[in-house]
């Protein structure tokens, strides 16, 4: 047992972020991932990215306006912090230029060639004209930078680009200095590439701002057109702090919030070319702090990198790996009659996520099935799951859906579903006071002549048709009593039935959730101090929650092993003297997202695996509606067992989790090469024959 620690040290949340950005941009960089890949992974970083300063540095900057009362409660210095934050995402925005450049240099030898306005051949001239006059130039609307009017009101994160237009009024004022204009890249509209007619020299491409700008002299005619250059603005997602932060300071920095303008700058980037001058009249204009303003290059956005055409390049691409046969579901007519005969699991995106529609259809058809219950945080533009609710309803049975409105960056989506699904006549509830449902359950309940039986279901993503073909999650299908009761009790708190669920099997958040996992973890600790067997795996996307590393700190000291495999944010530090010398941490990137939750415990031989939506973060323990379901199929218990050792087994995309941010590969060891996502695949290949 190691010596007590008196105090116990963790990594900023901000920095640990950062640290996962780096590890996204080592895909990017990795020679052995497929070019295209490697493009997609810089437009993830990219998005990233975006979203973090979107989110979680505006919400830092409000800090900078809080009185010195509130400012003592954080803990941290927030003029100190922005300025780390600031110099980390610079060097991380160099190393990615560099990334960049090399990456279109690789693609070129390929025959997939980036053209510019100035590389553009004389072939295409009559194509971007056409192009220009027919598909973009109707969309165009130039505001001039006028010093003495108003200033323009810039879209959050829509790209602009500032145009120098010599001669004209300048001239006519005898003015020895350009005129601006500032127009809005189209990109939303159009998409963000244009792709060429072929010439037989490879594949050409075009950023859709580089055809404008090769069509400028032909749309500002009165001027002669000098230099122009790209510029993005974020904006303080406000809407979001409650996610950020916690109890008081919550309200102290809605206080301050009131007294601005809603969406307030979080960033400026500016393409790195443009004079001082033009930078300090757009700051002035604009209402820029001096931490706005964040140097970038020529093309922002970059997030638009994850929809560059592939022109059918196999070769540039991860091999094809198609859903795999389920081992049931795809060898029986009926999804509900396999659930009744035993518990189901789905691996998503190795075996399809049309499985679960296909679940909700044969409910919408069922005329035995009375009602049909759902949550819903995000979803498809094009949402299957809602139009089987839609069906559902519109063949008479009682459909209720509880919609998260405040689903970060999916309010307006979930909003427009929410009127078509009221429309269809679904009975539709929305955010409560306080909390927000993440929780990704559905329940089906079916009459009989012997009382009603329920389907219920458990998983940790979302029901998004889209997604799920990207993101790695499992989904638990059941008719267990207990569970499905469960389940009734959670709708009967989201719909306003009941105060609180009462619930024996399923872990609930804000109620249950956090102690039961206390529980587990001390149980642990008890059992590795009176020298028993002990341990623990725990799999999230993020651990941030201080009470419950302050947990997993004591497990450790106690002698319990400890491995994390955490995707994102880990403010826990593995390997500490005295802290944490039995605790192992690494994070895994690879061609999919890894996105489950995953809780397994020793418990005297007894081992207890729950899987669940939640994240061990403050928000998802304490402010949100999470569901964890406990696995007691045999079946189902080993396969997410699989799932965990090989990717504690991973040296190719597994990087180990430390203080300093190394993000250093997990070494083989003189092991064979074992990739986790490739060996889970090949793992339910074997078991789907």
């Amino acid at each position: 047992m190691a010596a007590k620690s008196s105090t116990y040290r963790t990594v900023d949340r901000e920095t640990s972020w950062l640290h996962f950005g780096a590890r996204v941009l080592q895909e990017a960089a990795d020679p052995t991932v497929p070019l295209f890949e490697r493009l997609f992974f810089c437009g993830i970083f990219s998005s990233n990215l975006d979203e973090y300063f979107k989110v979680r540095v505006a919400s830092l900057r409000s800090l900078l306006r809080l009185g010195k009362g509130d400012k003592a409660k954080l803990g941290i210095d927030p003029y100190r912090l922005l300025h780390d934050i600031h110099r980390i995402v610079l060097e991380q925005q160099e190393r990615y230029g560099s990334i960049m450049a090399g990456l279109f240099e690789e693609l070129a030898a390929a025959g997939v060639v980036r053209v510019t306005d100035e590389t553009v051949d004389p072939s295409h001239r009559d194509f971007l004209r056409r192009t220009f006059e027919e598909e973009i130039r109707p969309l165009i609307k130039p505001v001039l930078l006028d010093e003495s009017g108003d200033p323009p009101f810039l879209e959050n994160h829509a790209i602009y680009l500032v145009v120098e237009l010599w001669g004209g009024a300048a001239v006519a004022r005898g003015s020895w200095t350009p005129d601006y204009a500032l127009l809005e890249v189209p990109s939303e509209e159009l998409g963000r590439f244009v792709t060429l007619p072929d010439r037989g020299a490879g594949h050409e491409v075009m950023f859709l701002d580089d055809v404008i700008r090769y069509n400028l002299p032909e749309f500002f005619t009165l001027n002669e057109v000098g230099r122009s250059y790209a510029v993005k603005l974020t904006r303080d997602a406000e809407l979001y702090v409650d996610d950020e932060f916690e109890g008081d300071l919550v309200d102290a920095i809605r206080k301050s919030l009131k007294k601005r303008e809603t969406g307030v700058p979080s960033r400026f980037l500016y393409d790195q070319r443009m004079p001082y001058v033009l930078i300090h009249r757009l700051q002035q204009g604009l209402g820029l702090e001096e931490e706005d303003l964040v140097l970038g290059a020529r093309y922002h956005n970059l997030n638009d990198y994850m929809g560059f055409p592939r022109f059918d390049r196999a070769d540039l691409s991860y091999p094809e790996w198609p859903p795999l046969p389920h081992p049931v579901f795809d060898n029986t007519d009926s999804v509900m009659a396999a659930v009744r005969d035993r518990d189901q699991v789905v691996h998503t995106p190795y075996q399809s996520f049309e499985h679960f529609i296909r679940f909700l259809d044969e409910a919408a058809d069922d005329p035995e099935v009375e009602e049909v219950w759902l949550t819903v945080y995000r979803v498809a533009r094009d949402s299957s799951v809602l139009t089987a609710l839609i069906k559902a309803a519109e063949s008479g049975k009682k459909v209720t859906v509880f919609m998260e409105v405040q689903a970060r960056f999916d309010e307006e989506s979930n909003l427009h579903w929410a009127d078509r699904l009221e429309a269809a006549g679904v009975r539709t509830l929305f955010s409560m006071k306080g909390l927000k449902v993440h929780a990704k359950i559905a329940l089906v309940v079916k009459g009989s002549g012997e009382g009603p039986l329920r389907y219920g279901y458990v998983g940790t993503g979302n029901f998004n048709e889209k997604t799920a073909k990207i993101y790695t999650d499992h989904g638990i299908f059941t008719t267990h009593e207990g569970i499905t009761a469960d389940l009734r009790q959670v709708f009967g708190f989201l719909a306003g039935e009941i105060e609180e669920p009462v619930t024996e099997h399923l872990l609930v958040a804000p109620f249950t959730l956090r102690k039961r996992f206390n529980q587990l973890i001390d149980y642990e600790a008890d059992r590795a101090a009176t020298g028993e067997p002990s341990g623990m795996t725990l799999k999230m996307n993020a651990l941030e929650d201080p009470k419950i590393i302050k947990r997993l700190y004591k497990a450790s000291v106690a002698g319990v092993s400890i491995d994390l495999i955490v995707r994102g944010v880990c403010r826990l530090i593995p390997g500490l003297e005295g802290q944490s010398e039995t605790v192992r941490g690494r994070s895994i990137i690879d061609r999919y997202l890894e996105h489950p939750r995953i809780y397994a415990f020793h418990h005297g031989g007894e081992q207890q695996i729950y899987i669940a939506s939640a994240d061990w973060m403050t928000r998802n323990l304490s402010r949100r509606v999470e569901v964890a379901i406990p696995i007691y199929d045999s079946g189902i218990r080993e396969q997410l067992q699989r799932s965990l050792d090989l990717q504690l087994a991973d040296n190719q995309k597994a990087r180990i989790i430390d203080e300093r941010g190394s993000n250093r590969y997990a070494s083989a060891d003189g092991q064979p090469p074992l990739r986790a996502q490739e060996a889970f695949r090949d793992y339910l290949a074997g078991l789907a024959g």
